[in-house]
């Protein structure tokens, strides 16, 4: 739990549509000036997360840089230890690997790659990214999803070590997670979890699943106390909650209706298991319609407020008492990267 003064802010510059968002290379040297503890971007199958961390982190000092989140199977683990040990040379020990599995329809649909068995996929390809940071000896694994040096190749393959000395063999990687088995996973062999769509209101839950994945963490890592939680969290600044909220509407009803495939959906899973199964199934029935408006009409005011800040001001800080008393460590800011300092201001406040 947090106290009213330890509850960290981060910004997330989110994704990219058809360009950068306007403002967001701004909010991001404002980000750094405020004195908020990280920025972290994004990427799905448009503009990748680490070139934009890399461009716009280049103009600060303080701030932490993370992606949220760099894709798996964008890259194979050695390529993404690579990046992550580049990028922390280049911004004084700053970067922080944000990793995530994404969906079938992503991994199969865009980069080729086979989706079967994540949870056994990430945490061997996190075994990899570790051990090119430790470089302690030549990269080696002989696992289900992946071999090296190669098994079944030219016969030819090296294990190799990186040649260049990583700035911080204990560089810090989060695991986005939204099922429970992944959040379990989170806890047992990455240093954060990053969770999206979560609601304070089930923060005993998911203590108890984090607490699971605590219980099979080894020696060698991280104390669990030092365990970061950082949440991505939608928020719009308007005049009441009503006007606020119709900005995010739109938002969760992509999410719900039109995020991975017909049978595979993970954020809309995690809002149902917040108790809106009946608001899942009709959101997804006008989105599957075409009717985009219909669809974001049928977000209830009350899952925005559960899983994201709306209102004024004094709403704002009203509603983030809850987070500040979850498990959340980081309150990453979703938001119109134009308005950032006046929502920093009210959250501050």
């Amino acid at each position: 739990m947090n106290t009213a003064d330890s509850l960290r802010l981060g910004f997330a510059t989110g994704y990219w549509s058809a360009g950068p968002q306007p403002g967001a290379a701004e909010a991001v040297t404002t980000a750094d000036e405020l004195g908020l503890d990280s920025v972290w971007t994004s990427e799905a199958y448009g503009s990748d997360a680490l070139t934009p961390l890399a461009w716009w982190g280049a103009r600060t000092s303080r701030v932490r840089l993370g992606t949220a989140v760099a894709q798996m199977p964008a890259r194979t683990p050695t390529a993404t230890a690579m990046a992550a040990l580049t990028l922390d040379h280049l911004s004084g020990g700053r970067f922080v690997l944000g990793l995530g599995a994404s969906g079938p329809q992503v991994v199969e649909g865009w980069y080729g790659q086979p989706y079967a068995r994540p949870l056994e996929r990430t945490r061997e390809y996190v075994d990899v990214v570790r051990q090119v940071l430790r470089r302690e000896e030549p990269v080696r694994l002989d696992g289900r999803q992946i071999q090296l040096p190669l098994s079944g190749g030219t016969g030819q393959g090296k294990a190799l070590r990186a040649t260049v000395h990583p700035l911080r063999a204990d560089l810090p990687i989060l695991l986005a997670a939204q099922g429970p088995k992944n959040t379990e996973l989170a806890a047992e062999i990455a240093d954060g979890w990053l969770p999206f769509l979560f609601s304070p209101r089930l923060s005993d839950v998911y203590a108890q699943r984090l607490a699971a994945g605590f219980a099979r963490r080894t020696a060698e890592a991280r104390p669990a106390s030092e365990f970061e939680v950082a949440a991505a969290v939608p928020v719009s600044l308007g005049r009441d909650v009503a006007e606020a909220a119709d900005r995010l509407r739109p938002h969760l009803a992509l999410y719900i209706g039109g995020m991975g495939s017909a049978s595979t959906n993970f954020h809309r899973r995690a809002i149902e298991r917040l108790g809106y199964e009946a608001a899942c199934a009709e959101v997804t029935r006008r989105w599957t319609a075409g009717d985009r408006g219909g669809a974001s009409a049928a977000v209830p005011t009350d899952l925005v407020l559960d899983v994201a800040l709306a209102g004024n001001p004094a709403q704002l800080r009203e509603q983030a008492v809850a987070w500040r008393e979850s498990v959340v460590t980081t309150l990453v800011i979703q938001t119109d990267p134009r308005v950032l300092p006046q929502v920093v201001a009210a959250l501050r406040e």
